[in-house]
C-alpha cells in the first residue's frame, strides 16, 4: 500500500491590496460573510420583483400600440384584455408558489424541467431564460430612457447613450453585492409603488365622482399602413404584447438562496405581494388609460399622459410620478441582474457554460456573470436603437417557454411523487420526493398552468414572427447548441485527467535534456543559463539566426561566456524566428527516448513598469505560446527583472 501523502493546511493572513474597484464596488468580503449577505422579504421584493412591477409601467401601451391599428374605437378592449392576462397571472403564481416550495435552493425552470423532463429540456429552459433576462434589461432600461425623453424631450438623439450609461450604472451597483444593491433599491420601489397607488387611487376617485377629463394635446395616433378592421388575431396580437407584465414572475424562484432562512416561507410570501402589487396597477393603469383616452406614442408615453391628466397638468406630482417611473424601469435591470449570474453559475456547474461564471467575486456576487449580462445588452440597445416597441416583440417568448416547461416539470414532478410510497425518500439532483396527500390536485394546476402558457407562448411567436421574434426563436436552438459544444469540451478534458485506469507515473525520468533559448548572450539569458545546468548536464542553446553578421557576434560571445555548453545555430534565411525553431523542437520530440523529459527554458524580460513593457517585443511570450501547443514538451520561463539603479537602491 503507498504511503499517504501528508497534508499541511494554513489559515492565510494575506487581505486583498486597495486597488481602485474597491472604491467602486467595496472592500472584499470573505467568504464566511456569505450567510449574513441574505435578504428578507421586503429588501427581497425590491431586488426581484422590480422587474414584474415595472411591466405596468408599459404593458398597458404595448397593447394599445397594436389595437391603434384598428383606429381608436379599439382602445376600448385595453381593459378587457388586461383582465385576461391577470388570470393567467394568477394562474402563473400559483404554479411558482409550489415551485419555489418544492425546490429550496433554487435553480427554477432550469433545475424543474433537468430533473424532471430531462437535460435537453433543462437546456431550452436555460437558454429561454438567460435570453430573457438580456432583454429584461434592454428593455427596461430603454423603457427607463423613454420616461426621462417623455419629460425632456431635447434628449430623444441621445437615448442611446442614456441607456448605455444607466446599465453600466445598475452593474456597478449589483457588484457591490445581493445586500447592498438590494438595500439601495428598495427605497425607489416603494417609493414607485407608492405613486403608482397614488396615481391610480386619485384617478379612480375622480372617475367616479366624474372630474376626471381626457389627454389634453394627446401626441399624433401613429398608424403604420392602413387601418384594419378588430379581428380575433389583432385581439390576440394585442394580448402577446400585454403579456410582457408576466415578466419576472420567475425571478423568485430562481433566487431563493438569497433569501433569509425560512427561504421557502419567505420567498412565497414575496411573490404572493408582488403578483397582488403587479395585478392591482395593471388593471388600474389599464383602466384609466382607456378612459381619459391615451394614445400610445414613444415620445409621450401612456404613464406620462395618465400622470398629466390625474394631476392636472405637469406640477410637482407628476414630476415625482414619472421619476418614480423611471427609477423602476431603471431598477427592473436589477432583477436581472440578480438571476442571470445565479442561472448562468447553476448551468456552468453543469458543464454547460464557461467554468468562470460560477466564481464568485470579491464581494460574493458571479461578478463574471454581471460583466456579461452588461455587455450583451448594451449591445443590443446599440443595435435596436433603445426602441422599446422593437425591442418587445423580442421579449416574452422566452419567458412563456420557460414558464410551460417549468410547469410541465412540476406537473411531472407531482406524478412521481404519487407514486413514492409512505414514507420513502427519493434523492433527485436538485430535490428529495417524499409522498404528498393531495398530489392529483397540484398536478392538476401545474398540468392547467402549463397548457395555458404554451396556449400563449404560441400565439406570442405567431403574432409576432415577423416584428422580430423569429431572433429569438433562432437565438435559443443556436445557444443550445453553444452548451453542447461546451459540454463535450469539458468531457473531453476530464476524461484526458481522469485518474480512473491510470497506473501512476514512472517513479523518476531516466533521461531530462533542456533546450536554452538564446535571443543574446548578456545577464538575462547566462541567468537562464545557470538554471538549466541545474535541471541537467544535458543542456543544448539554440539561437535562430536571422542575421548572419549578429549571429557571428553571437557565437564569438557564447564561446566566451558559454560555460561550456553547446550552441545550435539555426539559419533562417527567410528571416522566421517560429517555424525554424518549431521544426527543430518538434524533431526532437520525435527521436526522444521512452520517458525522456525535454524542458525549453524560455529566458523572458520583465519590466516592473507597465508602460515599460510596450518598448520590448516580448519574443519569450510569443514563443511560450507557441511550444505550450507542442506535445511532449515542457515550457519553463526564467524571468529577468529590470531595474533602474535608483529603484534598486530604494
Amino acid at each position: 500500500m503507498d504511503t499517504p501523502s501528508p497534508i499541511i493546511r494554513r489559515q492565510t493572513r494575506a487581505r486583498p491590496r486597495w486597488s481602485i474597484t474597491h472604491w467602486l464596488i467595496g472592500r472584499p468580503l470573505p467568504t464566511a460573510d456569505a450567510p449574513h449577505q441574505t435578504i428578507g422579504k421586503a429588501v427581497g421584493l425590491a431586488v426581484f420583483a422590480s422587474d414584474a412591477l415595472s411591466s405596468t409601467a408599459y404593458a398597458s401601451q404595448e397593447i394599445l400600440f397594436i389595437l391603434a391599428a384598428a383606429g381608436t374605437a379599439a382602445f376600448g378592449l385595453v381593459f378587457p384584455i388586461s383582465l385576461v392576462i391577470v388570470i393567467l397571472l394568477i394562474i402563473v403564481t400559483i404554479s411558482y408558489e409550489q415551485t419555489i416550495h418544492a425546490y429550496p435552493d433554487g435553480g427554477g425552470a432550469y433545475i424543474v424541467a433537468r430533473d424532471n423532463l430531462g437535460e435537453t429540456m433543462g437546456l431550452m429552459a436555460a437558454s429561454a431564460l438567460l435570453t430573457d433576462y438580456i432583454l429584461t434589461v434592454a428593455v427596461s432600461i430603454a423603457a427607463g430612457a423613454a420616461q426621462i425623453v417623455s419629460a425632456y424631450p431635447e434628449l430623444f438623439p441621445y437615448r442611446v447613450h442614456l441607456s448605455v450609461g444607466l446599465i453600466l450604472f445598475v452593474m456597478l451597483v449589483n457588484l457591490r453585492g445581493v445586500r447592498e444593491s438590494g438595500i439601495a433599491f428598495s427605497i425607489p420601489t416603494y417609493f414607485f409603488v407608492a405613486m403608482m397607488f397614488s396615481t391610480v387611487g386619485v384617478g379612480l376617485f375622480r372617475y367616479f365622482i366624474g372630474t376626471l377629463g381626457i389627454v389634453t394635446n394627446p401626441p399624433p395616433l401613429e398608424i403604420h399602413g392602413e387601418l384594419v378592421a378588430i379581428t380575433p388575431f389583432l385581439i390576440l396580437h394585442a394580448f402577446s404584447s400585454g403579456t410582457a407584465a408576466l415578466t419576472g414572475i420567475e425571478a423568485i424562484s430562481n433566487g431563493i438562496t438569497a433569501f433569509k432562512e425560512p427561504r421557502s416561507h419567505n420567498a412565497g410570501i414575496t411573490l404572493i405581494w408582488m403578483a397582488g402589487i403587479l395585478a392591482s396597477l395593471f388593471l388600474g393603469i389599464s383602466f384609466l388609460a382607456r378612459e381619459i383616452q391615451a394614445i400610445p406614442s414613444e415620445k409621450v408615453t401612456v404613464i406620462s399622459q395618465l400622470a398629466e391628466t390625474v394631476f392636472d397638468g405637469r406640477g410637482v406630482m407628476y414630476m415625482l410620478v414619472i421619476t418614480a417611473t423611471t427609477v423602476i424601469l431603471i431598477m427592473a435591470a436589477n432583477t436581472a441582474f440578480a438571476d442571470f449570474p445565479r442561472l448562468s453559475a447553476l448551468v456552468a456547474k453543469d458543464g454547460f457554460l464557461p467554468r468562470q461564471l460560477t466564481y464568485r467575486g470579491s464581494r460574493l456576487v458571479y461578478s463574471y456573470g454581471i460583466v456579461a449580462l452588461a455587455l450583451i445588452a448594451s449591445l443590443l440597445i446599440v443595435v435596436f436603437n433603445a426602441s422599446v416597441t422593437r425591442l418587445i416583440p423580442l421579449y416574452a417568448i422566452g419567458v412563456f417557454l420557460s414558464f410551460t416547461l417549468s410547469q410541465s416539470g412540476m406537473s411531472r414532478r407531482w406524478w412521481k411523487i404519487g407514486h413514492v410510497q409512505a414514507g420513502q425518500e427519493v434523492q433527485e439532483r436538485g430535490s428529495v420526493l417524499r409522498y404528498q396527500p393531495g398530489w392529483q390536485l397540484k398536478m392538476l394546476i401545474n398540468g392547467f398552468g402549463a397548457i395555458c402558457t404554451f396556449v400563449v407562448m404560441i400565439v406570442f411567436a405567431v403574432t409576432k414572427f415577423s416584428d422580430g421574434a423569429w431572433i429569438v426563436l433562432f437565438l435559443m436552438p443556436t445557444l443550445m447548441v453553444l452548451f453542447r459544444s461546451i459540454h463535450r469540451h469539458y468531457r473531453l478534458v476530464a476524461s484526458k485527467l481522469s485518474l480512473e485506469n491510470f497506473i501512476g507515473l514512472p517513479p523518476h525520468a531516466p533521461r531530462h535534456r533542456v533546450i536554452l533559448l538564446v535571443s543574446g548572450v548578456h545577464q538575462g539569458s547566462l541567468l537562464a543559463l545557470r538554471y538549466a545546468r541545474m535541471l541537467s548536464d544535458d543542456v543544448t542553446a539554440v539561437h535562430v539566426v536571422i542575421d548572419p553578421v549578429e549571429g557571428e557576434k553571437l557565437q564569438k560571445r557564447w564561446e566566451k561566456w558559454g560555460d561550456g555548453v553547446r550552441l545550435v545555430l539555426l539559419d533562417s534565411p527567410y528571416r522566421q524566428l517560429l517555424e525554424p525553431l518549431l521544426e527543430y523542437l518538434q524533431e526532437l520530440s520525435r527521436l526522444r527516448q521512452p520517458n525522456e523529459v525535454i524542458t525549453v527554458v524560455v529566458p523572458q524580460f520583465v519590466a516592473l513598469k507597465p508602460w515599460e513593457r510596450i518598448l520590448h517585443t516580448q519574443t519569450a511570450a510569443i514563443l511560450r505560446e507557441e511550444l505550450l501547443t507542442t506535445p511532449g514538451i515542457v515550457v519553463t520561463d526564467v524571468p529577468y527583472l529590470i531595474f533602474d539603479v535608483e529603484e534598486k537602491e530604494e
